[in-house]
């Protein structure tokens, strides 16, 4: 017999989301969902963050869902949401009147190979899923599947990174992916023409993800966990990491970058790029040099 849940939803103001979501958690929901009550309209309001740090703001106006087991009898769902109501609802309308959907089991491989697509970086190199048929057999086709590691090419940040790689002559020029996570940058690099590749991450599941993406697409690049182990310079280096930590980490990404190497950093949102210009500055004088999304890539030559 197939499974079945159960979902309440409505909207909410405000900060009164993040309690509301522990209460309904507490009171037995698998999960709750916290989304901007006008996404995907032109009141869409984005918010950024970045992982470990707390959010600094929230949407005015979201829409709170809760997913409960199928056994859970709806008036008993009905009954705590009013109760939650009662207790947040004063002079104003904090949480809203609430809506019931049925969900019901789902392929959820299927559903998820179906939100990826093959992605064309340029005319000569695409990103493609393994269930998808190559687009252009004579491009340049990396296999990359989500998985536990960051980079698939669909995050802005990433295809600006694939961008600036594509449009510099690699041919003979050693890579250092700082930050590697899935690998995409370095297998990018080397299929590009780079003579050495290395990529770096802190986190083994990643360089192990790395390593794996790499054979699989018979290409060449070495992959490390320390910066120890890379204890050298070279001519193009590349880190789409976050802006906290590429400032935190600037000395040492920029040790990396031969005289006259080139360096592109990403994972930058505008109101950082002046975090990020200074941090550089004593080394390599970094511009923006391309926006997508909301996100800049920043670039700079080191002074031979």
């Amino acid at each position: 017999m197939a499974m079945t849940w159960i979902e309440i939803s409505g909207p909410v103001k405000g900060d009164a989301a993040d309690a509301i979501a522990d209460a309904l958690l507490e009171a037995g929901a698998l999960a709750v969902d916290v989304a901007d009550l006008h996404a995907e309209s032109d009141a869409e309001q984005p918010i950024f963050g970045e992982p470990g740090m707390p959010l600094s703001q929230r949407w005015a106006d979201s829409r709170i869902a809760a997913l409960f087991d199928g056994d859970v009898a709806t008036e008993d769902i009905e009954a705590l949401w009013q109760t939650l109501r009662d207790d947040v609802n004063g002079d104003a309308v904090v949480l809203g009147p609430h809506e019931f959907r049925v969900v019901p089991e789902t392929d959820w491989v299927r559903a998820t190979q179906a939100q990826f697509e093959p992605i064309q970086i340029t005319s000569k190199l695409w990103i493609v899923p393994t269930w998808c048929e190559l687009p252009d057999p004579a491009a340049i086709n990396l296999r990359v599947d989500p998985g536990l590691a960051f980079g698939t090419g669909t995050h802005p940040t990433t295809r600006l990174c694939l961008q600036w790689l594509s449009d510099l002559p690699l041919a003979g020029r050693t890579v250092l992916d700082y930050g590697c996570g899935s690998g995409i940058l370095a297998m990018a690099a080397s299929a590009l023409g780079a003579a050495e590749v290395i990529g770096v991450d802190i986190d083994p599941q990643a360089v192990e993800t790395a390593r794996l993406n790499t054979a699989a697409n018979r290409l060449t690049a070495s992959y490390a966990v320390s910066d120890a182990e890379i204890n050298r310079q070279f001519d193009i280096v590349v880190a789409n990491i976050l802006a906290g930590p590429l400032t935190v980490l600037a000395p040492a990404i920029c040790a990396h970058v031969k005289a006259g190497g080139q360096l592109a950093l990403a994972g930058i949102l505008p109101p950082q790029i002046d975090r990020i210009t200074d941090a550089y500055a004593p080394w390599i004088a970094m511009t923006v040099i391309a926006e997508r999304d909301g996100w800049v890539c920043m670039s700079g030559t080191r002074a031979p």
